[in-house]
């Protein structure tokens, strides 16, 4: 049996019993880096082999672990921190247990996507996880545009060094959305910090962030539909850009006719 194995995501006392018992019996136990994971084995005394298997190996290595499956032994998955597969490897091993009726089990443990959405304090009903957002500017606007069409909350993971830039994308596509900063959850400077993206560069500039960041965007409110057609906007900018880039001429247009920019992007961008 395959046994995904959830690890804390801080603090190393977020593990259940369950967990532990179960790593205590497994064969051996598959993790990112048996550096990282070997502190936890050791603060547990957890005595068993650590074989690593990451997204550069995980195509490499699965046949071998699934031969392993089959011949009865059991295996643990687990990652650096968190329930496994959740922006980890670890997926085409499970597709690959089922398609040999290898039994896959889940034990349930922490999660920084759903720490970060539960103390965002917007709503959970219904929520969307998107993992790490794009690195390259013209993608990660194009995706923050999208996400913020949708009426749930959205969660997402960002870097400190790339958080400032996200903000301010998202101060130009919505400065009236809140959104939230989860970060060092479960550890003892665990801060969550919730405003618009204006308010949150601000903050930002006074306290530099380091490390992994859980954002959350509040959902899209309802709001009356534009009076104005997708063409006509469409037109306005077309008539702008011509002395303007395309960008400027989007909030020149959104500005112009007292509409939120995201508005007149998605009708320039369909």
């Amino acid at each position: 049996m395959l046994f995904l194995v959830a690890t804390p995501i801080g603090n190393l006392e977020d593990i259940s019993l369950r967990a532990i018992n179960t790593l205590k019996a497994c064969d051996y136990i598959l993790c990112e880096d048996t550096r990282h994971s070997l502190k936890l084995l050791q603060h547990y005394e957890i005595q068993k082999p650590l074989v690593s298997f990451h997204q550069f190996n995980e195509e490499g290595r699965k046949m071998r672990v699934l031969d392993d499956l089959q011949s009865g032994k059991q295996i643990a998955l687990i990652s650096d921190a968190g329930t496994p597969l959740i922006s980890d490897p670890g997926f085409s091993l499970v597709k690959a247990c089922q398609k040999v009726q290898v039994r896959v089990t889940s034990i349930p443990g922490a999660s920084s996507c759903l720490m970060g959405l539960i103390l965002s304090g917007f709503s959970s009903i219904p929520f969307q996880f998107v993992g790490f957002l794009p690195k390259k500017r013209g993608e990660l606007e194009r995706t923050l545009q999208e996400l913020l069409e949708y009426e749930g909350t959205t969660v997402c993971y960002e870097t400190a060094e790339r958080i400032e830039e996200t903000l301010n994308l998202l101060q130009e596509l919505d400065p009236e959305r809140n959104v939230a900063i989860a970060r060092e959850l479960t550890k003892r400077f665990e801060t969550v910090v919730v405003g618009t993206a204006q308010e949150l560069i601000e903050k930002h500039k006074k306290e530099p962030m380091r490390g992994e960041i859980v954002l959350v965007l509040e959902g899209q409110k309802s709001q009356p539909e534009s009076i104005f057609s997708d063409e006509f906007l469409l037109h306005c900018v077309e008539d702008v850009a011509k002395s303007h880039s395309i960008k400027e001429a989007i909030i020149l247009v959104a500005k112009q006719l007292n509409l939120p920019k995201r508005i007149v992007y998605a009708a320039v961008h369909k």
